[in-house]
């Protein structure tokens, strides 16, 4: 009996695929984000300097992009399921282990290698994997899956601080470790590679021969020796620069101006809220106008909230920063994937994209201990937002200078 027609009579798998990929997306990155909730616990009960603390964050960045790339690699060529199951695993052990804190060598080990190695597969497997399951409509989906971060970011973080305050901050790592194991112990056994393997088209779409777009595109190769893919990497290392560095800061850059803990938090969730609009926004956006023009769209808006950023010393301020915020860092998480897809192809998509997403670990792992070097040093954020603000300009020259490699859309 052919596929095509059974597969016409039940929902198209490939939303099973968005659906997990969400979940996972929202456990992950809601947990990760929560980190700056922890911060000031952490520097009361140790003593350590923002510089420290924010150093364990600079290692899970590094984690992410280098094992990033070799995940990337390992899924184009062996499917999504096993990746994340061991990065699941091992996401879940560093948040338990997290609650045994009690020397600086144990931070870095069991939040910075750990858990670092953990979200290494949640943005590379997840959305490479959406990408081959999806043509037309890849930017939505890939949009309905980051929007899966969103929710994580407007949730963990309240969620979070309000366990901390009845629980303290070691059983809520607990809470959270256990939360992450049972949501990638169910997810990640529904994840698949391609449709091909489920006799299916990309999109649930009707035909006879199964197409295969990830037949088309670049080699890994061919695009190490193209100045695009370079560039690529050099914007999105600036992009990332700032946006961990303000999730990592915010929280106690807004205690600095006044605000109480759970309002700082609260903070955090309203750029998590926001972001899934930004996320799905973008998505549909990059589907009528190319992947790449959604991108620099974000860049404007990003740029637009680090100014204002600059003159946000009150509540009311630090909210609606929070709101433009929001939007641009959804959106520029979200059109990532589907905009390397457009340059390079599919070809080598998970190979591609964990080297860009690499390069924007790296600008991840510096920018919060620069900033909070320089607070160490100034007792005030504001040399170090402005550093954002110039990197951020540099990002978008950058990527306007980035054309497509493949000759069609993919």
């Amino acid at each position: 009996m052919s596929s095509t027609p059974s597969s016409a009579r039940s929902p198209y798998y490939g939303y099973t695929i968005v659906a997990a990929s969400f979940c996972m997306q929202a456990v992950a990155i809601g947990a990760m984000v929560s980190y700056g909730v922890f911060f000031t616990y952490l520097q009361d009960e140790f003593g350590w300097s923002r510089a420290f603390i924010s150093g364990a964050t600079s290692v899970v960045m590094i984690m992410m992009g280098a094992m990033g790339v070799l995940f990337g690699r390992m899924n184009d060529r062996l499917g999504p399921r096993r990746i994340l199951l061991a990065s699941g695993m091992c996401l879940a052990g560093g948040y338990l282990l997290m609650s045994t804190l009690q020397t600086g060598w144990q931070l870095y080990v069991f939040y910075g290698l750990m858990v670092g190695i953990g979200l290494s597969s949640h943005d590379i497997v997840t959305l490479s994997t959406v990408a081959r399951w999806f043509m037309r409509r890849r930017g939505l989906m890939t949009g309905l899956v980051k929007a899966g971060t969103g929710t994580g970011q407007f949730i963990v973080p309240v969620v979070a601080s309000s366990l901390i305050a009845t629980l303290g901050w070691r059983s809520t790592y607990v809470t959270m470790g256990l939360g992450i194991l049972v949501v990638y112990l169910i997810a990640a056994r529904l994840m698949k590679r391609a449709p091909v393997e489920m006799g299916l088209n990309p999109d649930g779409g009707p035909g006879d021969e199964m197409r295969q777009g990830d037949a088309s595109g670049v080699f890994f190769g061919d695009a190490l020796r193209m100045p695009q893919l370079w560039l690529c990497c050099l914007s999105y290392f600036c992009v990332i620069f700032g946006a961990i560095t303000v999730l990592v800061h915010i929280v106690p850059h807004a205690i600095d101006t006044g605000m109480a803990g759970g309002h700082a938090a609260a903070v955090v969730s309203t750029m998590g809220a926001v972001s899934v609009a930004g996320r799905l926004t973008m998505g549909t956006t990059s589907d009528r106008i190319g992947s790449r023009r959604a991108f620099l769209l974000c860049f404007g808006v990003f740029i637009t909230a680090l100014l204002w950023l600059q003159i946000a010393s009150n509540g009311w301020m630090l909210f609606v920063f929070a709101v433009v915020y929001g939007f641009a860092h959804g959106g520029l998480y979200t059109v990532l994937s589907p905009t390397v897809a457009e340059i390079f192809g599919l070809k080598a998509h998970g190979a591609i994209f964990g080297l860009v997403y690499f390069f924007g670990t790296l600008g991840g792992a510096v920018g919060p201990v620069v900033a909070g070097r320089v607070f160490d040093m100034q007792q005030s954020y504001h040399a170090a937002f402005w550093l954002l603000v110039a990197l951020a300009v540099v990002g978008l020259l950058v990527m306007l200078r980035v054309r497509p490699v493949v000759s069609a859309r993919v």
